[in-house]
């Protein structure tokens, strides 16, 4: 029989995907090896499984569809979309990663003009094409089922023949290491797009914050900017000022 914490436990890995046990125990306002205890009978049920000092609902590593995910902390997402759109202004050229906030950042750009938009989305792409007498190119490749970006040597080949003034790389995970995510083509990509811009930025909300990913996409260094809608736990925000990255928290 599941105690209330189990439940609570498997309640916030539905919700988010993976949890690093730290972060669970603030959540729960447990000891560490409080939350290492309850875990152990949920892996051994097969219901939650280990994977670098995190845990994750079995079966749903990773990130939960796409679709989903924009439903997900959508308030903070379009705040943060918000603050980034503040950033940038008519005229502007920007590359955009695939991600949910990205898409919000995204629906906020359409209050802008005569933009020049590189990205991987099909979502962001069908989003500021058709208007305000914006440039948009779509990096070419098989389209992904649930996000309907591309991936893969063509969609790289592609972003790397562009210079611009803006890189905005969404994230899968967030500690003081940097920015992670789940996907090795996703990983690819957002990092080559960090090498093409002149002003670097990553934008996430604080859910991601204390997650561990599989793959490093970047280290704070490689940012000019981390954009979120809450302040980062003190690890990360001192990883950020020993990096020189700005902190900007959405209002």
């Amino acid at each position: 029989m599941l105690s209330k914490r189990h439940t609570d436990i498997l309640q916030i890995l539905e919700a988010e995907g993976s949890v690093s046990i730290a972060a669970l125990a603030e959540r729960l306002g447990v000891s560490l090896e409080t939350v290492r205890r309850d875990v152990k009978p949920l892996s051994e049920a097969g219901r939650v499984v280990r994977i670098h000092g995190a845990v994750g609902l079995a079966g749903q590593i990773g990130e939960a569809p796409f679709q989903k995910r924009m439903r997900e902390n959508a308030a903070a997402k379009q705040a943060i979309a918000r603050a980034v759109t503040e950033m940038i202004r008519d005229g502007d050229s920007v590359m955009l990663d695939t991600g949910t906030t990205t898409s919000y950042v995204a629906r906020e750009l359409t209050r802008r003009r005569r933009l020049t938009v590189v990205t991987n989305s099909s979502d962001i792409a069908r989003t500021l094409a058709t208007v305000n007498g914006n440039r948009v190119y779509m990096a070419g490749g098989e389209l992904r089922s649930d996000s309907g970006a591309a991936f893969g040597k063509s969609a790289l080949d592609f972003v790397s023949r562009f210079a611009v003034t803006h890189a905005i790389i969404s994230a899968g995970a967030v500690d003081q290491d940097g920015v992670m995510d789940f996907d090795l083509e996703e990983a690819e990509i957002g990092r080559l797009l960090l090498t093409r811009a002149e002003r670097r930025m990553a934008v996430t909300d604080h859910s991601k914050f204390g997650r561990r990913g599989l793959i490093h996409v970047c280290g704070f260094a490689d940012l000019d900017m981390l954009v979120t809608d809450r302040a980062p736990p003190s690890a990360i925000a001192a990883a950020l000022e020993a990096a020189g990255t700005a902190l900007k928290v959405a209002p």
